[in-house]
């Protein structure tokens, strides 16, 4: 086996924290995981991981061990992708990470960049906002979508690229179903009448609900949620069964527009703009595959694609 393969193993066991989920990500056996893990603290003398009856966590040690490995790994990625390829024809892998209210238009990227790139291997992944900064800075990811403000309040060394700012709607039931779909209400709706709806909202671990929390709090309200969720998904369909409304962003109105039973009213008073941008570490040496999802993140075509669907522009 040689010290890569050995070395991809550590940094999918860091990953999942899990000897079972870090093996099935590895599409190995455990017995073959923890034996590759063993002879690397054979190799450097040193115990990585503290065990029990399962995984606890990284040693010092191995948390070091880790970090060299990611930057080897990624040195090892960006040599292949010079050797496979070059700047107009890249080849190789890309990790890009979004946080969920972003999901739609992430997905729409990773698409238009690989039917544009067809030698790109992409790896889109739904992650909290502390993962993506956390994955940025260890290289475990390239590229990530989320909030820019979020890096300018921590003074990370992360570089941002706008895409757009996220308005923000409350989905509620339409008092008379709609042939062609969801209806975008010609009329705003306050966020202090918002508050008096019985609402189904993010948990609030999730940055997104931090965002609509402090909207509240602008117009001297604090709201109780009747339904909590991490899930996307449930945000629109608790809606659609029960009563309760719930409050989207825009990128997040689009999955629901087949239905017409729901209405989706924009919020205003005050009108809340949360800037959304592509991230990567600006100490990094960007590879082909990074290169390449950058322009096209610049380019005028992929700006008017976001507009259409991030609800920065209503109907």
């Amino acid at each position: 086996m040689s010290l890569f393969t050995s070395l991809s193993y550590l940094v999918a066991l860091h990953r999942h924290k899990h000897f079972g989920r870090a093996a099935q990500a590895c599409h190995i056996t455990q017995p073959a995981l923890s034996n590759a893990i063993r002879a690397l603290e054979q190799e450097f003398g040193c115990v990585i991981v503290k065990r029990a009856r399962s995984f606890e966590a990284f040693t010092p040690e191995g948390e070091q061990i880790f970090q060299t490995a990611q930057r080897m790994l990624h040195e090892q990625e960006l040599l292949q992708q010079a050797l496979k390829g070059a700047a107009s024809t890249p080849v190789g892998r890309l990790s890009l990470g979004a946080v969920p209210s972003v999901m739609p238009i992430a997905a729409r990227f990773a698409g238009l960049l690989q039917m544009r790139h067809k030698g790109i291997a992409l790896t889109l992944r739904s992650m909290s906002s502390q993962d993506i900064e956390a994955g940025l800075e260890d290289l475990s990811l390239d590229l990530a979508l989320g909030y820019c403000e979020r890096t300018k309040a921590r003074s990370t060394s992360l570089t941002t690229l706008l895409q757009y700012n996220e308005r923000y709607f409350l989905l509620r039931r339409a008092s008379q179903a709609h042939g062609k779909g969801l209806r975008i209400s010609p009329q705003p709706c306050s966020w202090s009448e918002a508050a008096a709806q019985s609402l189904c909202l993010l948990t609030p671990e999730m940055h997104n609900r931090a965002i609509v929390d402090e909207a509240f709090q602008q117009v001297g309200v604090r709201v109780t949620p009747v339904i909590e969720t991490n899930s996307i998904l449930t945000l629109g369909l608790t809606v659609l069964v029960g009563e309760v409304c719930s409050v989207l962003p825009g990128a997040l109105v689009g999955l629901v527009s087949g239905y017409g039973e729901l209405e989706a009213v924009p919020l205003q008073a005050p009108e809340v703009l949360t800037p959304i941008g592509f991230m990567y570490a600006h100490a990094q040496r960007p590879s082909h595959t990074l290169k390449a999802a950058l322009g096209l993140a610049a380019e005028s075509a992929w700006a008017d694609h976001v507009k259409a669907h991030s609800g920065s522009l209503q109907a």
